[in-house]
């Protein structure tokens, strides 16, 4: 019903403008045809001819407004804007719909007419005519050579303006025929035809030169010779579908580099896959021209045919089909350059970094790349994350192995290789995946354990994922983390447990803390005791054998004998490398043997730390028991005291003096040792170890017991005046030991001097027979300074004064450089780092002794 209207309009609106141009009687055999010329308009309204600009009615009505006043007829474009003003607002089932293309139509009839007027006499007597001007293509009478479409002149000059195409008689259908005219004079003009082309451009994509477009090195690129003319849209077109190709034959170039030289390091596993990838993208590729090949051997119809089958192939099909093929090859091309130098972890980051795209089609495409050329590299981490196996025979994991001894497993046998981690996998995973892997290997080669297998079982089963090859892969990070954390919260309680029960760490730990760090006291005072003789002696002289003898007797005689026998038998003596003029006491010190896997936490720097404090602690205890040596030599003079009143009044009270400064100035001393002691062994020792015990429990990994053993190490030698910031402190504090050593000797001369002089003073109020005997037997005794014998109790007296007056004079002089020292000493303790050695200032100064001394400190 609808089309049947359609139809009624159309033959009115015909028969309208064939009637208002109508001539005379005479020349009514020469006009147009009414049926024919319906025929025809019929034709061009089916056909898919259409206008290339937007469907704007509102604009369209303003242009025909605009031309109107242009024209110099006002009064016609206000009659216009009323019309159309009504025939805008006419709305209902009876009236047209596409408002838009009547106006159109009207105007293209209009400017139709007016152009024709305005082109020359050989344009407008041929086909080209109404076409060239923008109207629409006329038909021709088979009574002329010349226009077959004529005009009425008369109504020109009547000033009619509407314009309508008149239809030739010609039964034919001429339209077609102008069509092919008008297409053979496009292939007088082309020297190539668009399906040569097009074959050419398949070609190209290739890789393959073709009969026309062909590559040219110096442009790098595909190029179109000069000598062949085509029109410039067309020369535009096919280079840019050109393009494909050298893209085509950056990427197979890339490919076949590789392969050339795949067994060469710098391929690896993760560049084949890379190169495997990308050749399933071109296989898909070369599917897609297998096809385009097939449909360019179908001839290209002309526009006005309506072709047998659509699947020919022209240069614009070929762009749509060449979209989503340029855009995944300009991808592969970008990954090619950014890949040419890169390998392993570093070429999967440099990938995954690309795959951050909004699009689509490139991320899948992108998430479908990756996960072939990551799988190498999951395959790595599944391997030794669950195995400890290292099968990364081209160095592109981000995990490096190197051949280390046992006790340099954990240490220096495996660390991060930063260049090859990917962007994919953050530092913290990376650090996890590490220090799993370096347990499952710790536990196999130094701790001799398989319990660390049935532990990554179980970790595969926590997280439902497979021990077998291919059971991670990209786009999986959460599952691959989820992996680490469970098996290395598995392997490293297995290690701890390890460590802990079969290997007793802690017992370890404690045994060097009793006999290295001194806390053993009573096998502490024994040992001191039974080598003070050996170690008074030339360093040179000493035998190591003979110490170490005395070591097992200082066992045997002290609580230690209960000790684990493994424990007992790593500790052995040490003699230090020693030099001219060296004792026995610089030279001697102890070490603990720690084999495998202990070695890996206690390691020779680390005892060297421990022996460093070890030689602190032997020097301070070596100091305190020369001063409590010093006490005991004083005590038992006091019973010297009832022979004063026979001595002369000057000596006696020079002997008083020096007596007094001697045990005045061993106060001091003791003062200052037995504080200095109390800080190191409760607030530095115990405190410390107190410390490391609580971080011992809290330990999850090898990592976290070594982080506790550096800081209990740190912790005793910076509170104990041995650290590096300390040096300066540390100096004074061993010159005032040396200074303490010094004085015990001064005091063992003294009272060796009282000694004798008490039994000269005696034997010289003996009868002359008893003094002649005692005179013997003192011959073989030492003499503190020199005889005193002859000249008479005169000459007695003043050799007693004489080396009382010197032993007082360096007495002084031991004080006076004492004190200089200790105030150095306690001087520099405030501007320490460590904030404990302040409570040590508290404890030497505590009644403020020192401070109203010396104000300046």
């Amino acid at each position: 019903m609808e089309e049947q209207k359609v139809s009624d309009l159309v033959k009115e609106l015909v028969l309208r403008l064939l009637s208002s141009n109508q001539p005379d009687a005479e020349h009514s055999t020469s006009l147009v045809d009414p049926p024919k010329a319906l025929k025809y308009a019929m034709r061009i309204l089916s056909s898919r001819m259409a206008p290339s600009i937007s469907v704007d009615e509102a604009a369209m009505a303003e242009s025909i407004k605009r031309h109107l006043v242009n024209e110099g007829k006002s009064s016609d474009a206000l009659t216009f804007a009323d019309l159309y003003t009504k025939f805008s607002s006419k709305s209902g089932p009876a009236c047209i719909k596409n408002k838009w293309a009547v106006l159109y139509l009207l105007k293209v009839i209009s400017e139709d007419r007016r152009k024709e007027k305005k082109s020359d006499s050989r344009v407008s007597s041929g086909f080209f005519a109404s076409t060239v001007s923008g109207g629409l293509p006329v038909l021709f009478d088979d009574d002329s050579n010349n226009c077959r479409v004529s005009r009425n002149q008369k109504t020109l000059d009547k000033g009619w303006n509407g314009g309508v195409l008149l239809v030739s008689k010609d039964p034919e259908n001429i339209r077609d025929i102008a069509f092919r005219e008008f297409g053979n004079l496009l292939k007088e003009e082309i020297e190539v035809s668009e399906g040569v082309l097009v074959r050419d451009v398949l070609y190209a994509c290739q890789g393959i030169d073709g009969k026309h477009v062909k590559f040219d090195k110096n442009v790098d690129g595909y190029v179109l010779p000069d000598f062949i003319k085509v029109p410039r849209a067309t020369g535009i077109m096919v280079r840019k579908l050109c393009e494909l190709g050298w893209l085509f034959r950056k990427v197979k170039g890339y490919i076949s580099e590789s392969m050339d030289r795949f067994p060469a390091e710098d391929v690896g596993t993760v560049g084949q896959a890379f190169c495997a990838a990308l050749q399933d993208e071109l296989s898909e590729y070369y599917k897609l021209l297998a096809v385009l090949e097939a449909q360019s051997m179908n001839p290209i119809p002309l526009v006005s045919e309506t072709a047998s089958s659509g699947n020919y192939l022209s240069l614009r099909r070929l762009s749509v089909w060449f979209a989503e093929p340029m855009v995944k090859m300009r991808l592969m091309a970008v990954l090619v350059d950014s890949c040419k130098v890169l390998r392993g972890g570093a070429m999967a980051g440099a990938i995954h970094v690309h795959a951050q795209h909004g699009d689509p089609l490139v991320h899948e495409f992108m998430r479908r790349l990756l996960r072939r050329v990551c799988s190498p590299l999951f395959e790595m981490v599944r391997s030794w994350v669950l195995e400890g196996e290292l099968d990364d025979i081209f160095a592109e994991f981000f995990v490096l192995g190197q051949p280390v001894k046992a006790e340099s497993l954990w240490r220096e046998g495996y660390r991060l290789h930063t260049a090859m981690l990917p962007s994919f996998i953050s530092q913290s995973l990376a650090q996890r995946i590490l220090r799993t892997g370096k347990s499952i290997n710790f536990l196999r080669v130094c701790c001799e354990d398989q319990g660390w297998a049935d532990a990554a079982t179980e970790a595969a089963d926590a997280v439902g994922t497979t021990t077998r090859r291919g059971g991670l892969g990209y786009g999986e990070t959460d599952a691959l983390e989820s992996l680490v954390v469970e098996a290395a919260k598995r392997i490293d309680k297995r290690l701890m447990d390890v460590m802990f029960k079969r290997y007793k760490f802690k017992e370890h730990c404690l045994a060097i803390k009793r006999y290295l760090l001194l806390g053993q006291g009573d096998f502490v005072q024994y040992l001191m005791d039974i080598v003070r003789p050996e170690l008074s002696e030339p360093a040179n002289t000493i035998s190591s054998f003979k110490l170490a003898g005395l070591l097992e007797s200082a066992i045997r005689s002290s609580n230690a004998q209960y000790d684990d026998p493994d424990i007992l038998d790593r500790l052995r003596v040490k003699m230090m490398p020693h030099g001219t003029g060296d004792r026995g006491w610089d030279v001697f010190s102890l070490e603990y043997d720690a084999r495998v896997p202990l070695n890996t936490v206690f390691t020779e720097s680390v005892m060297a730390r421990y022996l460093i404090i070890f030689n602190f602690l032997w020097k301070l205890r070596r100091v305190e028991h020369a001063l409590i040596g010093a006490w005991k030599m004083m005590k038992p003079n006091s019973i010297t005291s009832h022979f004063f009143t026979k001595l002369e009044g000057a000596v006696k009270l020079q002997l008083v003096t020096t007596l007094r400064r001697c045990q005045v100035l061993w106060d001091e001393m003791n003062h200052f040792l037995t504080n200095l002691q109390y800080y190191i062994m409760f607030e530095v020792l115990e405190v410390s170890w107190s410390n490391f015990l609580d971080e011992m429990e809290v330990a999850k990994d090898l990592d976290d017991l070594l982080a506790a053993q550096e800081k209990y190490l740190h912790s005793i030698v910076e509170k104990s005046l041995l650290g590096e910031r300390s040096q300066t402190l540390c100096k004074t504090l061993f010159a005032l030991f040396d200074l303490i050593l010094r004085f015990r000797s001064h005091a063992d001369r003294l009272y060796e001097g009282i000694h004798e002089l008490r039994a000269r003073t005696t034997e010289s109020s003996m009868p002359s027979r008893d003094r002649i005997k005692s005179r013997l037997k003192s011959n073989d005794e030492p003499s503190g300074f020199g005889s005193w014998v002859g000249g008479g109790r005169k000459a007695l007296t003043q050799r007693a004064g004489e080396f009382l007056r010197i032993m007082g004079q360096d007495l002084n002089t031991i004080a006076n450089e004492y004190s200089s020292l200790l105030e150095g000493f306690i001087a520099q303790l405030p501007v320490q780092q460590h904030v404990d050695l302040k409570f040590l200032l508290f404890r030497l100064d505590f009644t403020e002794f020192y401070s109203r001394l010396h104000p300046s400190v």
